[in-house]
């Protein structure tokens, strides 16, 4: 489905009924990341997934990204699917969006899942390799990007034996346009730090991470799980960043027992 958002083109997915859910995705992916998400949990709830800008088949605008505007057309969307509140769940990238969401719309927050994300700010290095990651992607286009990102998105043995799942993540990156990656490696840049936030957010909060998350590792969730009120943490084993899909049924049974007792 496509909806005309602040502007731009937005693409997403609404399926199922009941409480609305809304999934944001990972650098530099796309909303068929939550494939097995969607499909599982849509038979018990509404399930909307996001293209964000400058993703999938989402507009591309070659302009200045930010996560406050990432957040901001979440928003629009949500307002255009007349949906008030619902539990959201966001991985590496959408967790940092959802920080920003939270900010600025807490009412519409009912429930937060952060998934192999974290609250610190980048170092200075961090930002210098977001910046030198743009240039590669300008220089060389999305198939660089996912040379270098694969590697980081997923573990040995998955790289090793599931040839599949690494296609189908290597896809998600090279149909990215350039102005895209771009932005949101600035976006991500110059995201503030959320440390200061976490001991603000008073909705249920459910942490999971990968066990061989290498980007945002366990000792990150644990610091977010320690500073949100009753936040729960979930590590799941043999997983490294992109835990939803390298280990859906662990992942979604941890989604649907958070929100029922959310919804509860």
């Amino acid at each position: 489905m496509l909806a005309q958002i602040n502007g731009i083109t937005l693409a997403f997915t609404d399926q199922g009924t009941g409480f609305p859910l809304v999934f944001i995705h990972a650098f530099p992916l796309n909303r068929t990341m939550w494939q097995e998400q969607a499909r599982a949990l849509s038979s018990q709830f509404r399930v909307i997934t996001i293209d964000l800008r400058g993703h999938g088949e989402s507009d591309a605008p070659l302009w200045h990204y930010t996560l406050d505007q990432a957040a901001d057309d979440v928003r629009s969307l949500l307002d255009h699917l007349s949906i008030r509140h619902a539990v959201f769940v966001g991985l590496s990238m959408g967790g940092y969006i959802l920080f920003a969401f939270y900010r600025k719309y807490p009412e519409l927050v009912k429930g937060l899942v952060l998934a192999d994300t974290r609250a610190q700010a980048d170092t200075e290095d961090g930002k210098r390799a977001r910046f030198e990651m743009a240039q590669i992607a300008y220089k060389q286009g999305a198939g660089a990007i996912a040379d270098i990102m694969v590697p980081k998105l997923l573990s040995p043995a998955t790289i090793r034996t599931r040839p599949e799942l690494v296609q189908g993540v290597r896809t998600m990156i090279e149909n990215n346009q350039v102005s895209g990656i771009a932005g949101d490696l600035m976006a991500m840049a110059e995201r503030p730090d959320s440390i200061p936030l976490l001991e603000q957010i008073t909705c249920p909060t459910q942490i999971i991470v990968g066990e061989l998350d290498l980007p945002t590792p366990p000792s990150d969730a644990k610091l977010m799980a320690d500073r949100i009120p009753n936040a729960r943490l979930a590590v799941i084993p043999e997983a490294a960043h992109l835990s939803n899909l390298e280990q859906p049924d662990l992942f979604n049974d941890m989604v649907r027992s958070f929100v029922s007792d959310v919804i509860r």
